[in-house]
């Protein structure tokens, strides 16, 4: 089924170019497919190039001086120089394949709070560029990503929000400038040791690095740590492991390494905070019994979703997990900072 809603006519030089994508929705590593269609002005017209382009937000600094900036990540040309007569009809089919470090987008058919992602269209003619609307894209998790975020949810993590870092992780390959961070709350298991739990996936054709770090921006202990843990795991593993186990041991093994660090080390009154460790205030969106927990509105199950290891999850340990991620962004309004010709939804 066509996807019929259509990047707004550019009418650059009376050339009226439309980007119809076949489906919005993708994992990373696979391609988003569709066509560009051009319809010809009441002339000729020498077209210099048509480029798709993907287009996000992320924040870039660190602290005070912590800004948000929109920017393009991946580019595909669509077409080099041709020439569109008058009244001309031609479709351009394109497959973008989306980078394998793609950043998820959409979980359980809900978006990821905090997490935008756009197609937009360029077209040069007449040697001016016209950049086009933006049209939401769904990254959805790949098969193992999305058994380790069912895992957080089992193991009682509460989903905070997400975002893009600009930057690098120490002794992690990547091909893109930038990182998702996916945050939670702790687990009451975990709560008297960290306050904050973030997961970032640094994705491969063959395997998934897991980076685990705790209470980056917190403060507790002073700010200057960074303190993580990191996992290789490879595609094929998604159905042949216990994934709340797996995390599970990840979580301790990783947090027992951080106590034993210099600096570190149990901290006076920690997990007697007032908020923390099951203390009034510990914000508990998602946690069993809790209102809005499991059965939210357009949760659609995806029961192929889950792996051995998670047959025996509640169904509101699931539901949960799709009304933490639950955003409701609106295109125009995540991009209201992006260039004045940019999407009118």
């Amino acid at each position: 089924m066509v996807f019929k809603k259509m990047l707004g006519a550019l009418g650059v030089g009376g050339v009226s170019v439309d980007t119809v994508l076949q489906s919005p929705d993708g994992t990373p590593g696979a391609a988003l497919t569709g066509r560009v269609e051009l319809v010809g002005g009441g002339s000729d017209a020498a077209i210099e190039h048509i480029t798709l382009s993907l287009v996000t937000r992320m924040e870039a600094g660190s602290g005070p001086g912590e800004r948000t900036a929109t920017g393009e990540f991946h580019r595909l040309v669509v077409s080099g120089p041709l020439r569109l007569a008058a009244n001309e009809r031609r479709a351009l089919p394109f497959q973008l394949v989306l980078p394998w470090e793609t950043p998820i987008t959409t979980v359980y058919g809900q978006a990821l709070h905090g997490m935008v992602m756009g197609v937009r269209t360029e077209v040069a003619i007449a040697r001016a560029v016209d950049k086009g609307d933006l049209d939401a894209v769904r990254v959805h998790p790949l098969p193992v990503q999305q058994r380790i975020l069912d895992a957080f949810a089992q193991l009682g993590f509460v989903f905070k929000s997400a975002d893009l870092e600009h930057g690098r992780i120490n002794g992690v390959a990547q091909t893109l400038p930038f990182h998702q961070e996916i945050e939670y709350y702790p687990a009451q298991q975990y709560a008297r040791l960290v306050r904050e739990v973030e997961l970032t996936f640094v994705t491969s054709p063959h395997a998934v690095e897991v980076v685990l770090e705790f209470d980056k921006r917190g403060g507790m202990y002073g700010g200057g740590h960074d303190s993580y843990g990191r996992y290789t795991v490879a595609h094929t593993d998604a159905d042949t492991v216990d994934w709340a186990q797996q995390v599970d041991g990840w979580v301790r093994q990783a947090l027992e390494h951080r106590q034993a660090a210099p600096g570190f080390g149990a901290q006076p009154g920690f997990g007697a905070q007032p908020g923390f460790g099951g203390q009034p205030g510990y914000p508990q969106p998602g946690y069993g019994g809790q209102p809005g927990y499991g059965g939210q509105p357009g949760y659609s199950g995806h029961s192929g979703r889950r792996g051995p290891g998670m047959g025996g999850v509640a169904a509101g340990v699931v539901g949960g997990l799709a009304a933490g991620y639950l955003a409701g962004e609106v295109m125009d309004e995540i991009f209201e900072d992006d260039d004045a010709g940019d999407a009118e939804e």
